[in-house]
Protein backbone atom coordinates (compact mmCIF):
# COMPACT_ATOMS: atom_id res chain seq x y z
CA UNK A 1 0.00 0.00 0.00
CA UNK A 2 1.37 3.69 -1.06
CA UNK A 3 1.14 6.63 0.99
CA UNK A 4 1.99 10.35 -0.66
CA UNK A 5 3.38 11.29 2.57
CA UNK A 6 3.93 10.54 6.39
CA UNK A 7 1.65 13.29 8.04
CA UNK A 8 -1.44 11.75 5.02
CA UNK A 9 -0.89 8.56 6.38
CA UNK A 10 -1.45 9.44 9.85
CA UNK A 11 -3.89 11.97 9.08
CA UNK A 12 -6.01 9.15 7.46
CA UNK A 13 -4.44 5.37 8.92
CA UNK A 14 -3.06 6.59 12.04
CA UNK A 15 -5.65 3.93 13.91
CA UNK A 16 -3.28 1.13 12.24
CA UNK A 17 -0.49 2.14 14.75
CA UNK A 18 -2.80 1.19 17.75
CA UNK A 19 -2.34 -2.46 16.55
CA UNK A 20 1.50 -2.56 16.98
CA UNK A 21 4.04 -3.61 17.53
CA UNK A 22 5.07 -0.90 14.14
CA UNK A 23 8.48 -1.99 12.31
CA UNK A 24 9.71 1.45 10.56
CA UNK A 25 12.07 1.20 8.09
CA UNK A 26 13.88 3.51 6.72
CA UNK A 27 15.31 2.88 3.07
CA UNK A 28 18.30 5.25 2.46
CA UNK A 29 18.88 3.22 -0.67
CA UNK A 30 17.85 0.06 -2.53
CA UNK A 31 20.09 -2.64 -1.16
CA UNK A 32 18.43 -4.98 0.30
CA UNK A 33 15.18 -3.65 1.26
CA UNK A 34 12.71 -7.06 0.40
CA UNK A 35 15.28 -8.94 3.05
CA UNK A 36 14.51 -6.51 5.21
CA UNK A 37 10.82 -6.19 5.08
CA UNK A 38 10.29 -9.98 5.11
CA UNK A 39 12.10 -10.29 8.46
CA UNK A 40 10.43 -7.85 10.11
CA UNK A 41 7.18 -9.18 9.11
CA UNK A 42 8.30 -12.72 10.52
CA UNK A 43 8.88 -11.57 13.65
CA UNK A 44 5.37 -10.68 13.83
CA UNK A 45 5.52 -7.08 13.37
CA UNK A 46 2.17 -5.35 12.49
CA UNK A 47 1.68 -3.21 10.74
CA UNK A 48 5.10 -2.87 8.67
CA UNK A 49 6.19 1.07 7.69
CA UNK A 50 9.14 1.60 4.88
CA UNK A 51 9.86 5.57 4.54
CA UNK A 52 11.17 6.08 0.96
CA UNK A 53 12.31 8.87 -0.66
CA UNK A 54 11.57 7.22 -4.24
CA UNK A 55 9.45 4.55 -5.74
CA UNK A 56 11.91 1.49 -4.81
CA UNK A 57 10.60 -2.09 -6.73
CA UNK A 58 9.02 -4.09 -4.25
CA UNK A 59 8.40 -7.84 -4.61
CA UNK A 60 4.49 -9.01 -5.06
CA UNK A 61 4.55 -10.54 -1.93
CA UNK A 62 5.66 -7.28 -0.09
CA UNK A 63 3.44 -4.56 -1.63
CA UNK A 64 -0.17 -5.59 -0.21
CA UNK A 65 1.63 -6.00 3.45
CA UNK A 66 3.78 -2.84 3.57
CA UNK A 67 3.00 0.35 4.20
CA UNK A 68 4.91 2.69 1.63
CA UNK A 69 5.05 6.06 2.42
CA UNK A 70 7.14 8.66 0.40
CA UNK A 71 9.68 10.37 2.85
CA UNK A 72 13.00 12.15 2.59
CA UNK A 73 15.35 9.83 3.54
CA UNK A 74 18.34 12.05 3.63
CA UNK A 75 17.29 15.05 5.44
CA UNK A 76 19.12 15.94 8.09
CA UNK A 77 17.59 13.54 11.13
CA UNK A 78 15.00 12.10 9.03
CA UNK A 79 14.58 8.83 10.81
CA UNK A 80 14.32 10.87 14.02
CA UNK A 81 11.25 13.47 12.75
CA UNK A 82 9.56 10.45 11.48
CA UNK A 83 9.67 8.62 14.70
CA UNK A 84 8.42 11.61 16.98
CA UNK A 85 5.47 12.01 14.50
CA UNK A 86 4.42 8.46 14.82
CA UNK A 87 5.36 9.00 18.57
CA UNK A 88 2.52 11.53 18.89
CA UNK A 89 -0.05 10.06 16.58
CA UNK A 90 0.50 6.39 18.68
CA UNK A 91 0.89 7.11 22.63
CA UNK A 92 0.91 3.28 24.14
CA UNK A 93 2.17 1.66 21.26
CA UNK A 94 5.21 0.02 20.76
CA UNK A 95 7.89 0.52 18.27
CA UNK A 96 11.03 -0.69 15.98
CA UNK A 97 12.81 1.58 13.75
CA UNK A 98 15.88 0.76 11.53
CA UNK A 99 17.27 1.19 8.28
CA UNK A 100 16.89 -1.01 5.25
CA UNK A 101 19.97 -4.01 5.17
CA UNK A 102 19.68 -4.00 9.06
CA UNK A 103 17.84 -7.04 10.90
CA UNK A 104 16.54 -7.04 14.36
CA UNK A 105 16.90 -10.48 16.93
CA UNK A 106 16.17 -10.91 20.09
CA UNK A 107 16.30 -13.97 22.55
CA UNK A 108 14.36 -17.13 21.31
CA UNK A 109 12.97 -15.13 17.80
CA UNK A 110 13.08 -17.98 16.20
CA UNK A 111 10.03 -20.11 18.23
CA UNK A 112 8.79 -16.77 19.80
CA UNK A 113 6.95 -13.56 18.42
CA UNK A 114 7.94 -9.52 18.62
CA UNK A 115 4.75 -9.75 20.74
CA UNK A 116 5.58 -12.10 23.75
CA UNK A 117 8.77 -10.29 24.11
CA UNK A 118 7.46 -7.33 24.37
CA UNK A 119 4.57 -8.49 26.49
CA UNK A 120 6.76 -9.82 28.96
CA UNK A 121 9.19 -6.81 29.06
CA UNK A 122 5.72 -4.97 29.73
CA UNK A 123 5.14 -6.99 32.75
CA UNK A 124 8.81 -6.28 33.67
CA UNK A 125 7.39 -2.38 33.71
CA UNK A 126 10.27 -1.68 31.06
CA UNK A 127 8.83 0.84 28.27
CA UNK A 128 12.52 0.67 26.25
CA UNK A 129 14.81 -2.27 25.46
CA UNK A 130 18.18 -1.60 24.43
CA UNK A 131 19.69 -2.76 20.93
CA UNK A 132 23.39 -3.62 19.83
CA UNK A 133 23.65 -2.72 16.68
CA UNK A 134 26.09 -5.98 15.06
CA UNK A 135 28.44 -4.76 12.04
CA UNK A 136 27.87 -7.50 9.44
CA UNK A 137 30.36 -7.23 5.88
CA UNK A 138 30.95 -9.23 2.82
CA UNK A 139 33.62 -11.99 3.10
CA UNK A 140 34.99 -10.64 -0.69
CA UNK A 141 34.97 -6.74 -1.84
CA UNK A 142 36.08 -7.92 -4.87
CA UNK A 143 32.58 -10.08 -5.31
CA UNK A 144 30.64 -7.49 -3.41
CA UNK A 145 32.26 -4.05 -3.67
CA UNK A 146 28.94 -2.64 -1.74
CA UNK A 147 29.95 -5.00 1.34
CA UNK A 148 26.45 -6.54 1.44
CA UNK A 149 26.36 -10.32 1.05
CA UNK A 150 23.54 -12.35 2.89
CA UNK A 151 24.80 -15.55 2.45
CA UNK A 152 28.60 -15.61 4.27
CA UNK A 153 28.01 -12.74 5.99
CA UNK A 154 30.65 -12.03 8.42
CA UNK A 155 30.78 -10.26 12.28
CA UNK A 156 33.10 -10.22 14.97
CA UNK A 157 33.34 -12.10 17.34
CA UNK A 158 35.19 -10.06 19.92
CA UNK A 159 36.53 -6.05 20.41
CA UNK A 160 33.42 -4.42 22.09
CA UNK A 161 33.20 -2.30 25.15
CA UNK A 162 31.28 0.04 27.14
CA UNK A 163 32.45 3.03 28.77
CA UNK A 164 30.09 4.66 32.04
CA UNK A 165 27.89 7.32 30.11
CA UNK A 166 28.77 11.03 31.66
CA UNK A 167 26.14 13.13 33.13
CA UNK A 168 26.60 16.23 31.25
CA UNK A 169 24.83 18.10 35.20
CA UNK A 170 27.24 16.03 36.78
CA UNK A 171 30.72 15.26 35.13
CA UNK A 172 31.81 13.20 37.78
CA UNK A 173 29.39 10.83 38.13
CA UNK A 174 28.23 8.78 35.12
CA UNK A 175 24.76 8.19 34.85
CA UNK A 176 23.05 5.33 36.38
CA UNK A 177 22.80 2.18 34.51
CA UNK A 178 23.34 3.92 31.30
CA UNK A 179 26.59 3.04 29.46
CA UNK A 180 28.34 3.82 25.82
CA UNK A 181 29.00 0.76 23.86
CA UNK A 182 31.89 0.72 21.24
CA UNK A 183 33.24 -1.96 18.70
CA UNK A 184 32.45 -3.51 15.29
CA UNK A 185 33.70 -1.62 12.01
CA UNK A 186 32.84 1.71 13.31
CA UNK A 187 36.03 0.98 16.65
CA UNK A 188 38.28 -1.02 13.81
CA UNK A 189 38.05 1.97 11.41
CA UNK A 190 37.18 4.47 13.55
CA UNK A 191 39.66 7.13 12.08
CA UNK A 192 36.71 7.52 8.93
CA UNK A 193 34.00 7.60 11.96
CA UNK A 194 33.21 11.01 13.55
CA UNK A 195 33.02 10.64 16.70
CA UNK A 196 30.05 11.02 17.44
CA UNK A 197 28.82 8.32 15.93
CA UNK A 198 31.27 5.77 17.26
CA UNK A 199 28.49 4.07 19.19
CA UNK A 200 26.79 0.87 18.19
CA UNK A 201 24.06 1.16 21.09
CA UNK A 202 20.61 2.38 20.10
CA UNK A 203 17.38 2.17 22.09
CA UNK A 204 15.49 0.70 19.00
CA UNK A 205 12.42 -0.72 20.68
CA UNK A 206 10.39 1.47 22.80
CA UNK A 207 6.52 1.91 24.19
CA UNK A 208 5.54 5.81 22.70
CA UNK A 209 3.73 7.95 25.22
CA UNK A 210 2.73 11.58 25.37
CA UNK A 211 6.19 14.00 25.10
CA UNK A 212 8.72 11.43 24.81
CA UNK A 213 11.45 12.56 21.40
CA UNK A 214 14.18 10.45 20.04
CA UNK A 215 17.42 12.44 19.75
CA UNK A 216 19.74 12.15 17.47
CA UNK A 217 22.26 9.83 19.43
CA UNK A 218 19.54 7.06 19.45
CA UNK A 219 18.50 8.06 23.07
CA UNK A 220 15.50 9.62 24.62
CA UNK A 221 14.56 12.70 26.07
CA UNK A 222 13.24 10.53 29.28
CA UNK A 223 16.07 8.69 30.44
CA UNK A 224 14.83 5.72 31.96
CA UNK A 225 14.38 4.32 28.63
CA UNK A 226 18.16 4.74 28.37
CA UNK A 227 19.08 2.22 30.78
CA UNK A 228 19.86 -1.31 29.66
CA UNK A 229 18.69 -2.41 33.18
CA UNK A 230 16.11 -1.83 35.85
CA UNK A 231 17.74 -1.21 38.87
CA UNK A 232 16.51 -4.55 39.91
CA UNK A 233 17.47 -7.31 37.65
CA UNK A 234 18.78 -7.57 34.23
CA UNK A 235 16.72 -7.18 31.32
CA UNK A 236 16.42 -8.55 27.94
CA UNK A 237 18.87 -6.96 25.26
CA UNK A 238 18.46 -7.13 21.42
CA UNK A 239 20.74 -7.10 18.67
CA UNK A 240 20.64 -5.45 14.94
CA UNK A 241 22.85 -7.37 12.65
CA UNK A 242 22.95 -4.34 10.26
CA UNK A 243 25.54 -3.74 6.92
CA UNK A 244 25.07 0.03 7.56
CA UNK A 245 28.44 0.76 8.67
CA UNK A 246 30.32 -1.33 6.53
CA UNK A 247 28.08 0.37 3.17
CA UNK A 248 28.74 3.64 4.23
CA UNK A 249 32.60 2.44 4.48
CA UNK A 250 32.73 1.54 1.09
CA UNK A 251 30.79 3.99 -0.33
CA UNK A 252 32.13 7.14 1.20
CA UNK A 253 35.43 8.45 -1.04
CA UNK A 254 37.54 9.02 1.67
CA UNK A 255 37.47 5.64 2.98
CA UNK A 256 37.00 3.12 0.07
CA UNK A 257 40.25 3.26 -1.32
CA UNK A 258 41.83 2.51 2.15
CA UNK A 259 39.94 -0.58 2.49
CA UNK A 260 40.76 -3.54 1.17
CA UNK A 261 38.91 -6.15 3.25
CA UNK A 262 37.10 -6.22 6.18
CA UNK A 263 37.96 -9.32 7.23
CA UNK A 264 40.16 -9.84 10.17
CA UNK A 265 41.13 -12.85 12.30
CA UNK A 266 37.99 -12.11 15.04
CA UNK A 267 35.78 -12.80 11.90
CA UNK A 268 33.39 -15.46 12.12
CA UNK A 269 30.23 -16.20 10.02
CA UNK A 270 26.87 -14.79 10.81
CA UNK A 271 24.49 -17.66 11.63
CA UNK A 272 21.07 -15.52 11.13
CA UNK A 273 20.50 -17.20 14.49
CA UNK A 274 19.41 -15.75 17.99
CA UNK A 275 21.77 -18.55 19.82
CA UNK A 276 24.99 -17.34 18.01
CA UNK A 277 24.47 -13.66 19.15
CA UNK A 278 23.39 -14.69 22.87
CA UNK A 279 26.48 -16.93 22.96
CA UNK A 280 29.14 -14.45 21.90
CA UNK A 281 27.26 -11.82 24.67
CA UNK A 282 25.87 -9.31 21.77
CA UNK A 283 22.69 -9.53 23.58
CA UNK A 284 20.96 -11.50 26.31
CA UNK A 285 17.13 -13.06 27.40
CA UNK A 286 17.56 -11.02 30.89
CA UNK A 287 14.66 -13.03 33.44
CA UNK A 288 13.15 -14.27 30.25
CA UNK A 289 13.63 -18.55 29.70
Amino acid sequence: MQHSDLGNFLARHGGLLAKGPVAVVMAEDSVEIDSTLRHHLKMGFFPVILLTAVEMPLAADLSERVHRIRYDAHAENALMTAVNLMIEAAPGTWFHYGYNAEYLFFPFCETRSIREMLTFQTEERRDAVLSYVIDLYAPDLDRHPDAVCLEGALLDRSGYYALGRRDPANHNHPRERQLDFFGGLRWRFEEHIPPARRKIDRIALFRAKPGLRLRPDFTFTDEEYNTYACPWHHNITTAIASFRTAKALKRNPGSTFDIHTFRWHNSTEFEWHSQQLMDLGLMEPGQWF
